[in-house]
Formats: structure tokens, sequence, C-alpha cells
């Protein structure tokens, strides 16, 4: 059984497309209304691209008058954290890797996805790499630090692929995402991991892909790419207030169904983009676009356990606490994509 979207709330809306349906387990809104509106409190870095989506939800009425949408801005990962710890926020997004650690620790906190799009690894073309191999003896800029999801994968795939000890064989730089860009733009790194928006401001002025995630999984033998982005919240609460999480959901898919089809729609989140020109914008509604979950059910909650076991093997403890497998649990049955 599927359920649509949302409710329409505007007589004129834009054809859709892209068939995207959310599964519900149960029916939300059109059988059994809230007696009244439910605040959700949602919190988001500034300037990230959370914010860009809840804008568009909001720009375009995409919530009826069943939620009150409440946006918490914060500065740093971290804060998002401390702020669903506290009960300060009802959601954030992280991943959910973070989910299974602090599971481990007695918080019951669950996922429902947002995003494919974590990063990929890019390179300056006026330098000589065109192959895994041509990385060893080179700096390596990585923006998410020594547990990066997307460096340990990379790890992972060289050994796979090329026999390759990376970490003995590149130079690790570690820095935040907009000096990982400046650095590779001046020169002064040939190739780097970034995030998916801050790689596609890169490709827009001249980078280009080496290695994207989804290659190196598929060569891990992962060919499905489970969303490694999510929404996170307390699980108790979801079930308190199961109908209002799923009609925020499916508004939320509704916002990326808009902006997967129309460039107009882009438009009045450009402020908070910030494109150096409309080449830059282009690319970044591209990676925006190719991160949309299509699917979402077993067969990615399976890629994602696969995944896991990876990081395991590369990480360790520090990237996913003291359990050797992942809790499956912890992907909240309240939300499918068929």
């Amino acid at each position: 059984m599927s359920y649509p979207l949302a409710r329409r709330r505007h007589a004129r809306r834009p054809c859709r497309r892209l068939s995207i349906v959310v599964w519900f387990w149960t029916v939300i809104g059109l059988s059994s209304p809230l007696a009244h509106a439910e605040t959700l409190r949602v919190g988001v870095l500034q300037f990230g691209t959370v914010s860009w989506e809840l804008e568009a939800v909001e720009h375009h009425g995409l919530l009826d008058e069943t939620v009150n949408l409440e946006i918490v801005p914060l500065a740093s990962e971290n804060a998002l954290a401390v702020a669903l710890q506290g009960d300060r926020v009802d959601l954030i997004v992280s991943d959910w890797l973070w989910v299974a650690r602090q599971r481990q620790s007695g918080h019951p906190y669950q996922f429902a996805p947002f995003s494919l799009s974590v990063g990929a690894v890019m390179v300056d073309p006026d330098t000589d790499i065109d192959s895994l191999a041509d990385l060893r003896g080179h700096s390596l800029g990585i923006a998410g630090g020594a547990n990066d999801k997307t460096w340990l994968v990379l790890r992972a795939y060289a050994r796979e692929a090329a026999g390759m000890i990376l970490e003995e064989e590149v130079e690790p730089t570690y820095a935040a995402p907009p000096m990982i860009n400046a650095l590779m733009l001046d020169g002064d790194l040939p190739a780097a991991i970034n995030f998916w928006h801050y790689n596609a401001r890169l490709q827009a002025q001249g980078m280009q892909p080496l290695l994207t995630l989804g290659a190196m999984l598929d060569e891990l033998g992962i060919d499905t790419i489970p969303p490694l982005l999510g929404w996170v919240f307390d699980g108790e609460w979801a079930e308190q207030n199961r109908e209002t999480l799923q009609t925020f959901l499916a508004a939320t898919y509704e916002a990326k169904q808009l902006l997967a089809e129309s460039d107009d729609a882009w438009e009045p989140l450009r402020p908070r983009v910030k494109p150096d020109d409309d080449a830059m914008f282009d690319a970044i509604k591209a990676g925006y676009r190719a991160g949309i979950p299509r699917r979402y059910g077993e067969d990615e909650i399976e890629a994602a356990a696969q995944l896991f076991e990876i990081l395991a093997r590369e990480g360790g403890s520090d990237v996913t606490g003291e359990a050797d497998r992942l809790d499956t649990s912890l992907f909240w049955d309240g939300f499918r994509l068929p």
C-alpha cells in the first residue's frame, strides 16, 4: 500500500514527473487528520544543504496546517548533536554511523534517509593523476578528518583494486571543507576528498572527479548505494509523533521532487547557495539531484550493513563503536521508498 506525498494545498502545482512515492506503514493525514497543529523543532546548520530543502518546503507551502516547523540554526555538527541529546530539537540530519554509536550508549535514536551524497575524490587536471595508482607520493586533502567515510572507503577500495596501503602511500592533509577547496584551486593540493557541494564548486572551476563513492562501493561488492545521511530522531518520540513525522518527511520529499524537476524552484535559494556564477549553480543543482534517494527498503538497509563492515575494518571502534555489525533496527520502519 502506498500513499501520496502530501495533500495538495494549492490549485496551481507544477506537473510531477519524477515518481518518488513515500511508503508509509500507517495512513497519514487523509484518513486520520491530526486534531491540532504539532510543532517540529528541526536543528540545521545555518549554511548547510538541509536549510536549502527546508526553505523550499516553506517557500512552496508544502507543509499543511497540521505541522508547524520551527527551524533552529546551529553552528556546527557537534552543536547539532548536543541540541538533539539535550532535547532542544526533535530532528537533525546526521549519518547512521553516529546513530549506531549513540544506540550503543543507550540513546534510542532512529534514522530516515535524507541524501545519498557524501563525497568523492577530486583531482586537478593539470597534475599527472589519472588513476588510483597515480595518487602515490601525493598529498591528499581530506575534509572530514581521519575517520571520513569516503576516505575509509577509498582505503578499502585501494587495497581491493590495486593492493595499495593507501594511508602509507599518500600524505593525508586534513582541513575544513572551504580550506580544502582553496588549497586545490591555489595548486597546493593535487587531489582531495570533500563533501558533495564543495566538490560541485570545484568541478565548476575546472577540477575533475577521479573516483565516486558509487564506483568504489561497486568494486567492493556493494551494488546498491545506501543513503548515508538522514533525519535522526529519538525513537520513542517518533512513536508518539508518528503521523507528524511522516507528514514532515512527505513534505521534504515533495520538496526534493520539485527541486529535481524545476530550475525555477532553485531561484529563491540562490542567496543561500551563494554560487559564484550560473555554471557553479548548475553544478550544485546537479549534485543535489544525484543525491536524491529514489528507492529505500531492504536492499538499501542491507547495503548499509555491508558498508558498516567495511568501515569497521578500516576505522575500528573510533568509527563504529564496539559493534562488529550494524543494528539495522535503527532504520525507522515508518518510512520507505518503493
